[in-house]
């Protein structure tokens, strides 16, 4: 916040002179502001060129994050019988064959080994050195490799969603993508599950985490657009900071489609245009001030 006013109080004249112009015109209200490029560059005002962008329509959906039934493993004795040895617990990891317990048959008197099935971490164990085994597991192990993601798409929203489609996912300050591999219904719920396979080697994610994403459904070139964060309001109309040499005058926009980040220009500029895209509100608050100067 401090370094916000600091370059708010520096651009509108405060702490450092700029020149600038608010003019009336027949046609509407236009604004000129001038500032040199060391200072534009101290303020943190940056420009980019009018170009065709390729656009992405996308739906919002929220989910979480799950465990597919092919990464459990319940590991269970073939034969009832006394636990000898028990050689691992809850939570930790185990690689696959790791020796997990042995085993005394009831009926033959003899052991035997029951081996880790995959690489994981157990999440669950029944039983205790001296113990019986029964029909239940032993143990419950996770391969936590690869998680889904399960996001609700609901009944206004699926007939546009389909397997393969792009999805951008946030969770916390984390962002990454993948794509719909499932779609299943839900039985008595107004939705469906799309369903995102996760590679969780890189993401370190847990089961039940909460997510949010969307989905790219369709996406489309158009031959002007300029980024959402440059739109100013100035005299009623919507538009964006042109700058020719140290001049930035204040262009209305026709706009169109939009994406999230980029909005379609359908009149107003000229494909290579150089526009403010970052820091435009201090040219409009030059602008104003000057406006408040002028009717004093």
């Amino acid at each position: 916040m401090k370094n916000y006013l600091l370059a708010l109080l520096i651009f509108v004249g405060y702490l450092s002179p700029i020149q600038s112009v608010f003019a009336s015109e027949d046609e509407g209200e236009e604004g000129i502001s001038k500032i040199n490029d060391s200072m534009a560059k101290r303020v943190g005002v940056e420009t980019a060129n009018l170009s065709s962008k390729i656009l992405n329509q996308t739906i919002p959906v929220y989910g979480a994050t799950t465990i597919g039934a092919e990464q459990l493993f319940q590991v269970g004795a073939r034969y009832n019988g006394v636990i000898k040895t028990i050689n691992f617990t809850i939570g930790d990891n185990v690689k696959k064959g790791n020796l997990l317990a042995v085993i005394e048959s009831n009926e033959s008197l003899n052991t035997y080994k029951i081996t880790s099935p995959i690489s994981g971490v157990v999440v669950q164990r029944n039983g205790n050195v001296g113990g019986i085994t029964q029909n239940t597991s032993l143990f419950e192990i996770v391969n936590f490799d690869t998680l889904w993601a399960e996001f609700k798409v609901f009944t206004n929203q699926y007939n546009q969603i389909k397997v393969g489609q792009h999805v951008d996912i946030m969770h916390g300050e984390q962002t990454f993508n993948s794509t719909i591999t499932n779609i299943i219904p839900s039985k008595d719920q107004p939705y469906v599950l799309a369903r995102v396979r996760l590679d969780n080697t890189v993401l370190n994610l847990t089961s039940g985490q909460l997510l949010k994403g969307s989905i790219r459904v369709s996406q489309f070139e158009v031959d002007l657009a300029v980024e959402k964060i440059a739109l100013q309001e100035l005299g009623g109309r919507i538009g964006v900071f042109v700058k020719e040499g140290e001049e930035y005058e204040f262009t209305p926009l026709v706009l169109g489609r939009s994406d999230k980040y980029y909005i379609e220009v359908v009149d107003g500029l000229n494909k290579n245009s150089e526009y403010v895209n970052k820091n435009s509100y201090l040219i409009k608050a030059d602008i104003l001030k000057s406006e408040v100067e002028d009717d004093d």
